[in-house]
């Protein structure tokens, strides 16, 4: 499958303050469907000349806090978005993608019980106060499970 490509701008709309509301499945891929709700606060900001941005978020119901980073590529037009929190403060391996139009695809490969797995990640752009993540993991790369949908609303908005 060919990599989706973006721009250095893709996530320019996500910089700033959010409440995040998070549906968790409990277990992954184990045809469980219960899901578990929380929320937490989001900030995102840009280094390097918006080559990379840096979001923290803390799900204080939970108790930990988890950072990602997102890396562009100008060559490739690529970004890698990498993962870590403070259960373990390891980074995660990457997804790869971007945008097209409102929407943005990353896609990966992970271990989750055990097993490998193809990760997706799903971006989207609803307007200037809204946004939306969701991951799904897979065995075959055909058939996906979501696992875990957030949705961003703009802090004070």
């Amino acid at each position: 499958m060919e990599l989706p490509t973006g721009d250095v701008h893709d996530f320019d709309f996500l910089e700033g303050e959010w409440v995040v509301l998070s549906r968790y499945l409990r277990s992954r891929l184990t045809g469980d469907h219960v899901w578990e709700e929380f929320t937490g606060h989001c900030r995102l900001e840009h280094r390097l000349g918006g080559l990379v941005n840096v979001d923290e978020i803390d799900f204080p119901s939970r108790g930990f806090t988890g950072m990602t980073m997102r890396l562009f590529d100008v060559q490739q037009r690529r970004w890698a978005i990498y993962w870590t929190d403070t259960r373990r403060a390891v980074l995660g391996a990457p997804v790869y993608g971007g945008f097209s139009g409102d929407r943005g695809f990353f896609f990966g490969e992970d271990i989750e019980g055990g097993r490998s797995v193809r990760v997706r990640f799903i971006w989207e752009r609803r307007s200037g106060e809204r946004a939306h993540w969701e991951q799904a993991f897979s065995l075959d790369g055909e058939r996906w499970e979501t696992n875990w949908v957030m949705e961003f609303t703009r802090a004070g908005g």
